[in-house]
């Protein structure tokens, strides 16, 4: 699915296409919509750069089994583990 911003839009809020993403990930993590893993993805950015994001906004992370999993699996991927 992909969705379309207006440029009117993006204009209005003076953010870069970037700066929308990483709002809509911000919001969709903080309302529990996305794990954190599925929120820096969207966002574009690396999972540290996306926590320290929210650590900025002072926003909590929850870190679950999931997340832990996701990361043992992304390690073991880069030969890390």
């Amino acid at each position: 699915m992909s969705i379309v911003i207006p440029d009117e839009i993006i204009t209005a809020t003076r953010m870069t296409e970037a700066e929308m993403k990483q709002e809509i990930a911000v919001m969709l993590f903080q309302r529990e919509k996305l794990t954190l893993a599925q929120a820096s993805r969207f966002a574009g950015m690396h999972r540290v750069a996306f926590q320290h994001l929210l650590a900025s906004r002072k926003i909590s992370v929850h870190y679950d089994v999931q997340d832990f999993e996701q990361d043992i699996k992304n390690l073991r991927e880069m030969g890390r583990l």
